[in-house]
């Protein structure tokens, strides 16, 4: 018999490991603390993953019908400052759907789905999997805002919006909804009301324009919503946390203007799915195994996160020179989105 896989955290790493691993016939028992279908902070924007991974994982069907997107927009408070082709199309599809679509697929194929399972660290031994989303840092000073929009016309396929202290995507999904994601410094939020939050957030941050766009559209009845303590630090895992393997954002956060998150979530799992089919059949011992998948992730997002370090500052912080280099038309922006795929 083959070892059994847990998983805590019912994300795309989560669901789609656990799809993954169900494909092969390994027992897979997956704890998620929420219920399906709900709304989650995201940009709804997946860039840099490939055919061939989607494959691997056994989720392309659940993204055949999702949008595509090639060219973006930027803006700052002044207006518009660039225009960009992006050198692969992106797909843009909600979380509310492509985790629910995920969730059928992982029962379908005979896994144990829990919702409303809070999984406890001390139950954790060999085999579970860490999916359990970001890592959490209290000093940090950085919000994500989401909500999603109806009566909504887009300049382009992509929108990215800088403010001070903040920046802001806005890109149709399904149902011609579109969803509105930004990371924003805490001392722009408003704690007034849930369903202008967002709102509130962009007019701190002297984004008004887009403000009054979206007070001129409806807004989707419970899309709003909200995380904090946001790390971007890049760290891969804690020094502490050795022989604990973390997958997706619970491994390391990339920031969202890449639109790498999801892209990411999807890669760990290809990553990972090898050497936990070793250890299901008994041929990898847990260390080893961990120890494996670590270094293949390290590898593989290595070049990705260094660059998102070295652009994020510029989006995020009043730093000499930041507009003028972005409006450059020398920036060279083909170069770097390569190495951010």
């Amino acid at each position: 018999m083959r070892k059994s896989i847990t998983i805590v955290g019912g994300g795309l790493a989560g669901l789609s490991l656990g799809i993954a691993l169900r494909r092969r016939d390994v027992p897979v028992v997956l704890h998620e603390a929420g219920r399906y279908p709900r709304h989650r902070v995201c940009g709804e924007f997946i860039r840099g993953v490939d055919a061939d991974t989607l494959e691997k994982l056994g989720v392309a069907e659940a993204l055949a019908d999702a949008g595509e997107a090639s060219h973006c927009r930027w803006f700052d408070e002044r207006g518009e400052t660039r225009r960009d082709r992006l050198p692969v199309p992106a797909r843009t599809i909600s979380r509310f759907l492509l985790d629910q679509r995920l969730a059928e697929n992982f029962r379908q194929l005979g896994g144990e789905l829990r919702e409303k399972s809070r999984f406890q660290e001390s139950d954790s031994q060999e085999g579970t999997v860490w999916c359990s989303g970001r890592a959490r840092k209290t000093e940090s000073q950085w919000v994500g805002l989401k909500a999603h929009f109806r009566e909504l016309s887009l300049f382009d396929h992509l929108e990215m919006h800088r403010g001070r202290g903040a920046y802001v995507g806005l890109c149709e999904v399904e149902n011609s909804t579109v969803n509105v994601c930004g990371l924003f410094s805490r001392k722009h939020l408003s704690m007034k009301r849930e369903e202008t939050i967002l709102i509130d957030a962009l007019r701190g941050c002297g984004l008004t324009a887009l403000a009054e766009r979206l007070l001129s559209a409806e807004q989707v009845t419970r899309s709003a919503c909200a995380v904090a303590a946001l790390d971007f630090s890049h760290s891969h895992h804690h020094k502490s946390d050795e022989d604990r393997l973390s997958l997706g954002d619970a491994h390391v956060m990339i920031p969202p203007f890449t639109g790498n998150g999801m892209s990411m979530a999807f890669e760990c799992a290809a990553e990972a799915l090898d050497p936990l089919l070793r250890f299901a059949d008994g041929a990898l011992s847990w260390d080893n195994t961990v120890s494996q998948i670590q270094s293949l992730l390290r590898q593989r997002f290595r070049l990705r996160l260094r660059t998102a370090g070295m652009i994020h500052p510029f989006l995020i912080k009043p730093l000499p020179g930041a507009s003028m280099i972005l409006r450059s038309p020398l920036l060279p922006v083909s170069r770097l989105a390569s190495w951010l795929s």
